[in-house]
């Protein structure tokens, strides 16, 4: 029986190879989560990844079945410890423990370059995660440096939108003041350290939260007319690269204008509930499919053109087991036979189906609000949504969609 299963997915990922390769370029990564009870050995997993062209995985954990298949097949990984460690990893005997299990008996058959300590902890509102949170990172950092490994793995921890109190015009980003003093502190951890800032960003959510006011095309990086921030007179054709500028303005204003933003997290659900307004897989192909082609350009977002943003798009396999609304089980590339969800629509010469490019259809309506925009709702914990109104921009700042 395992031996058919082998040559089923031998015949499964030659067809994906004819089928989508290749869709990624190396700047895209992809979150590998596992809440399922449906999915793919370790070992079948990497000739998948490797068929699609990623480099660079995004684990949720330090699975070690995981690290050891992909044992010198030259994908890089970032690993994560959860919220639930925190308290214990401010230990440093526990965080070298850890690391000496999780990394270093990895190394370098498996390069993990990465490890996030927590994910999206600051928007849970809990104190006792959040006190945890800074010395664990450093603990772990710690037990890097005493191991002699802080060359070649960077600690951080990933967060959510939700940390923003503005976001728009992009140029007003600023976090939120109740956060202001533990984000300083992480923002100096990761200025000393040399690591990047990992944020989530699912413009699915604006769009869910009001799609009569937010334009379709706006999030899915079709053809738009686009905002241009009154500030800085740039211009913005997608919502995700709007809300990344946000993040940068808003570290700008801390005094971290030079810190890499990496987005560990963002994609597009291919089935919702009745609620869940465009989780279709023609708008996930669209989403993903043109957020491919943008990164093969190897360009940055108006703000920082010449930034490379590592994005890990949200995620590799449907997981069947996950809590939540039903867009939270479906947002995987592929189905767990290994089979995809849907075609990419993108070309062997990395351009996808269709153009990007200048076009009418407003982001927005300008005879309505334009909290739609504005309003950013987050998953805290990956199933828990959080909604989050950022600003309400006055119709004087919407009359200058062009």
């Amino acid at each position: 029986m395992e031996l058919m299963r082998i040559f089923s997915y031998a015949s499964i990922i030659l067809s994906i190879s004819v089928y989508l390769l290749p869709i990624m370029v190396n700047s895209i990564g992809i979150n590998y989560g596992q809440i399922a009870d449906n999915l793919p050995s370790p070992e079948n997993v990497v000739p998948l990844v490797k068929s699609i062209g990623v480099t660079k995985v995004k684990l949720y954990d330090a699975d070690p079945r995981v690290l050891g298949a992909f044992a010198n097949s030259g994908v890089e990984f970032m690993i994560g410890l959860g919220n639930g460690d925190l308290e214990k990893m401010r230990d440093p005997n526990n965080a070298q423990d850890w690391v000496k299990q999780n990394v270093q008996a990895h190394l370098p058959d498996t390069k993990i370059t990465c490890i996030f300590v927590g994910n999206e902890v600051l928007t849970f509102n809990d104190t006792n995660l959040s006190d945890n949170l800074v010395p664990a990172m450093q603990s772990v950092h710690t037990a890097l440096v005493n191991l002699g490994l802080d060359k070649q793995v960077t600690v951080t921890t990933a967060h959510s939108l939700g940390i923003l109190q503005t976001s728009f015009p992009p140029s007003a980003g600023a976090f939120r003041e109740d956060l202001v003093d533990i984000l300083s502190q992480t923002l100096s951890f990761h200025q000393k350290t040399g690591s990047p800032f990992l944020i989530n960003a699912y413009p699915f959510f604006a769009y869910k939260g009001n799609p009569k006011q937010v334009s379709l095309d706006f999030v899915l990086f079709q053809p738009n007319q686009g905002v241009i921030d009154p500030t800085t007179n740039l211009h913005y054709d997608n919502m995700l690269y709007a809300q990344i500028d946000a993040v940068y303005s808003a570290l700008a204003s801390l005094g971290y204008k030079k810190l890499p933003v990496h987005i560990s997290e963002t994609g597009w659900p291919t089935k919702g509930d009745e609620d869940e307004a465009g989780a279709t897989p023609d708008n996930a192909k669209k989403y993903n499919g043109n957020l491919i082609k943008l990164m093969s350009q190897n360009a940055g977002t108006p703000l920082r053109p010449d930034s490379d943003l590592n994005i890990y798009v949200f995620a590799l396999f449907n997981e069947n087991m996950k809590p939540g609304p039903t867009s939270e089980r479906n947002y995987g590339l592929f189905k767990p036979d290994g089979t995809p969800a849907y075609a990419l629509g993108v070309t062997n010469n990395n351009t996808a189906s269709g153009s990007i490019g200048n076009g009418v259809t407003m982001p927005f309506s300008p005879t309505s609000s334009s909290t739609g925009y504005l309003s950013i709702s987050s998953a805290t914990g990956r199933h828990k949504f959080v909604g989050h109104t950022l600003m309400v921009a006055s119709l004087l700042l919407i009359k200058t969609l062009v």
